[in-house]
Parts: structure tokens; sequence; C-alpha cells
């Protein structure tokens, strides 16, 4: 595998920084001199992420308990703490690897530094900064209903992670779910959250979805032999509304908890909300999200 490779996008505003699975779009905003300084130091902890994740990734892909284990990384601590809140259900610190990963390049990014905003985006789980007095739009783009717009997050929102899972996505689902976005104060929460959320939109022994066990996969999944999501035939509409809110019942504990601040759930051209963000944007579904100004 290369080492961290960082380099401009075409557009010269965003940079990319790529090693082995990890892969980052950054922006930011503010003086030039504060940027250069912020982008310095992003380059520098990210040489040392990965090294450090793979040294403790056999624990990090067991199952979370509601006790906190102890893990020597900064990023594994923060998967760590994103997940021990919810671990009355499976989960391991897995679930929130891209958020914390974002989270931690985003602490060394700010660090210190004067910027109005910034965001990472690591593959679609993604850490916001938002200064005092400012704020970042976020593209919600419109898929079966023909509807796009925005979402507009303000420095006193306190959201600063947002998060997409779904079984047609990079990581395996347990549900069926096509997309579970999800905003909090984290990235690393965002990400555990919206992997729960996924996993309860379900329709356990139906015949109309397809599962194979996780490490059929992938030998190396935490997931073990759990049957995950591999197709969804379609299905009758009581059926999308039943999974759907099977979802929105974990989606609507987890914000009555603080753990999330928004849920937006998404099957078949059918969708539930969970809080106050979404409710403004009528009948849409996520097809990305990104933070631009």
């Amino acid at each position: 595998m290369n080492g961290p490779e960082i380099s401009w996008l075409p557009d010269r505003r965003r940079l990319h920084f790529n090693h082995g699975p990890i892969d980052l779009i950054v922006e930011a905003f503010g003086d030039a001199e504060e940027l250069q300084a912020a982008y310095r130091q992003a380059a520098r902890r990210f040489e040392t992420i990965l090294p450090e994740l793979v040294d403790e990734l056999a624990e990090l892909r067991r199952p979370a308990s509601t006790t906190p284990r102890l893990f020597a990384g900064a990023t594994a601590q923060r998967m760590e703490a994103a997940v021990a809140p919810l671990a009355r259900a499976f989960i391991t610190p897995m679930a929130a690897v891209a958020g914390s990963v974002a989270d931690e390049i985003m602490a060394a990014m700010v660090a210190g530094r004067r910027l109005d905003r910034a965001y990472i985006n690591n593959g679609g789980d993604i850490a916001l900064h938002i200064a005092p007095g400012h704020e970042i739009s976020v593209a919600i783009a419109g898929t079966g209903h023909g509807l796009a717009d925005r979402l507009t997050i303000r420095a006193e929102d306190g959201v600063r992670g947002i998060a997409t899972s779904g079984w047609r996505g990079r990581s395996f689902s347990l549900g069926i779910a096509e997309a579970v976005t999800v905003l909090a104060a984290s990235a690393a929460a965002a990400d555990a959250a919206a992997t729960l959320i996924a996993n309860a939109v379900d329709l356990p022994g139906h015949p109309a979805i397809q599962r194979k066990p996780a490490r059929e996969l992938a030998p190396d999944s935490d997931l073990g032999q759990r049957l995950v999501t591999t197709d969804v035939s379609p299905l009758p509409q009581a059926d999308i509304r039943a999974a759907l809110d099977a979802g929105l019942k974990i989606a609507e504990t987890l914000r009555r908890q603080g753990s999330i601040q928004s849920a937006a759930l998404f099957l078949a051209g059918e969708h539930r909300i969970s809080g106050k963000q979404f409710a403004a944007v009528p009948d849409v579904s996520i097809r990305g999200v990104l933070s631009h100004a």
C-alpha cells in the first residue's frame, strides 16, 4: 500500500487526502495565511492516522459495550465514544470509523486557527467547522421526487457532523434502507447513529430481501456471520411503510436521548423524518451530501 497522498483537486480550492481506504475531500474558508497553516496541520495529522487505527484494528472490530474500552489512539477513542451509548444493540466501533477520521482531521486542522468554516468529507460522512456568526450550506438532492433543496446549518445549531448509511452504500447494512442521513454534534456520532437506524429499517425474514453472511463477502468484516443485505426486490407499500416506521422508532429514541439532532430515512420512494432540520425540506430524497459555501 502506498503512503499518504495529498494533492489539490482541479478547482484548486479543495484538497484530496488519500491513504489506503481513507479518502477525504477537505476545504476551509478564511484568511489565506490561516488556511495555509490549517491545511499543513491537517496534512501532518493525516500522515499517522491510518497506522494508528491498524494497530488497534482487532479490538475495534469487536462489539462495543456500554462501558467504553480504553484505546490508545485518539481516533479509536472517538470511535468507541460514539458507539458506546448505542451498545444495547449490536454495534462495533467500525460503525463510526469514517466519521471519527473526519472529526480527528478536523480537530487537527482548526487547532489554534481562525477559520470561518470548513468541512471534511470522508465518503459522505462529513465533519463541519462553523465559527460563530457563520453558516454552511448542505446540498440535498432529490432522487425519486424530482425536487432538490439545501439545508443551511448555522453555528448556533450545534450540528457538526453529517453521515449517511444504507444497504447500497460502501459499507454493509443489516437493513434495507436506501439511505439514512443523520445530523449530529459530531461526524462520529452521526456515523454510528446512521448505521444503527439503517439497520433497523428492515423486514426480517421477508422473501423479497436477499442476504448473505458478511464474512462470505468480506472475510475480515466486523459483522462476522451476521446476514447483510445484498438485494431488495420490489416491496408492497405496506411493507415499505412498516420498515421505515421501524427505523423511525430508533431515530426518535436517539433524538430524544440527545444522540442526534435529525434524521431522514428513505426507501422505495417513501421517507420518514425525525427532527426539525429536515422538516423544512418537504418530500425529498438524499442523493448526496456536499458541504459547499
